[in-house]
């Protein structure tokens, strides 16, 4: 799982990833106009992964930068990694394709590099992201999960994706996945929120076992969107041990935060509406941290993730119940 000179990652199907990518996910508060410029800009510092996802509602304007930037000759379609991901109202197999097609055609991309199954929990199709019932609880849907997979394949085998893998899957889950008879394509990674105070050793561990990349959301800490994080946990941007690492190497926290996740093997997603932290984060590759500052940013770990997805505890599928 080395960097190659175009600093990717080789998976486990033969295609290549970025090991940075930007994210493009938006709160509410924030304007889809914002998100369109600074896929620009992160485009034209130098990032060529960009991370999107049916559910986060901007991928007509993550498309449209894209597009743009291809036509002023900045890129071309082939030099960008896209992926996006199936939204869990998807997940009855003969709705897998119909996910993809409607961002594709939001995208106006004939193809996407990655798709991945959004997360494990599946819930009642139709027109609401997230259903609910007269008293607000979420309406949940039972999936066979090996039956999604075998219509992500299908999506491949189309032509309409170039790899397929899965975010937020525990080690049981993606053994489901992993033991389905006639598996055709092993996921090529897992999505997972990850960062020093949750820094998923044995997930990591157990995706190395099986040539399965980790890639690393949530990889600065959050945004604190308040809908889906808890906000006891402390801010790990202002951490004094990892402070204290990146004064060591004249770096910020964000860039000392990002460089772990890379010496690690891990693909690492960041994602900013500010040009100054886009350009910052584009200097990731430009230093090493040494064994000792990797020992003592593990030392950090408190198995405490910012994302709780509290409306969906009781499903069935719920991945983060698992140690």
């Amino acid at each position: 799982m080395e960097l190659d000179k175009d600093l990717c990652i080789k998976m486990n199907d033969g295609n290549k990833i970025p090991a940075v990518g930007f994210g493009t996910y938006s709160p509410d508060e924030v304007q889809k106009s914002k998100c369109k410029e600074a896929t620009k800009v992160a485009i034209e510092v130098g990032f060529r992964h960009i991370d999107g996802a049916f559910i986060y509602g901007v991928e007509e304007e993550v498309g449209q930068a894209i597009r743009e930037k291809i036509a002023d000759g900045t890129v071309k379609r082939e030099d960008i990694f896209y992926t996006g991901k199936l939204w869990s109202t998807f997940h009855r197999p003969e709705l897998v394709r119909s996910c993809l097609e409607q961002s594709l055609k939001k995208l106006q991309f004939e193809y996407v590099d990655l798709f991945i199954i959004h997360n494990p929990m599946s819930l009642k199709p139709g027109t609401d992201p997230i259903p609910k019932d007269e008293n607000g609880k979420v309406i949940f849907d039972v999936v066979d999960l090996c039956q999604t997979w075998e219509a992500m394949e299908a999506c491949k085998d189309a032509g309409l994706v170039k790899s397929i893998g899965v975010s937020n899957f525990n080690m049981r889950q993606l053994e489901m996945i992993l033991n389905k008879p006639g598996l055709k394509y092993k996921p090529v990674l897992n999505q997972v929120e990850c960062h020093p105070y949750l820094n998923q050793s044995k997930l990591l561990a157990f995706c190395k076992s099986n040539s399965i990349l980790l890639e690393a959301y949530c990889a600065l800490g959050s945004q604190r969107d308040k809908n889906w994080i808890d906000q006891s946990v402390p801010v790990l941007l202002e951490d004094p041990v990892l402070g204290a690492v990146a004064k060591k190497h004249n770096r910020s926290p964000a860039l000392v935060a990002l460089r772990y996740q890379l010496q690690r093997g891990i693909v690492v997603l960041f994602k900013s509406f500010t040009k100054e932290r886009i350009e910052e984060n584009s200097q990731v590759f430009d230093f090493q941290l040494s064994e000792e500052d990797m020992k003592t940013i593990d030392g950090m770990n408190k198995n405490r993730p910012y994302v709780l997805l509290e409306q969906f505890l009781e499903h069935p599928q719920f991945p983060f119940r698992d140690k």
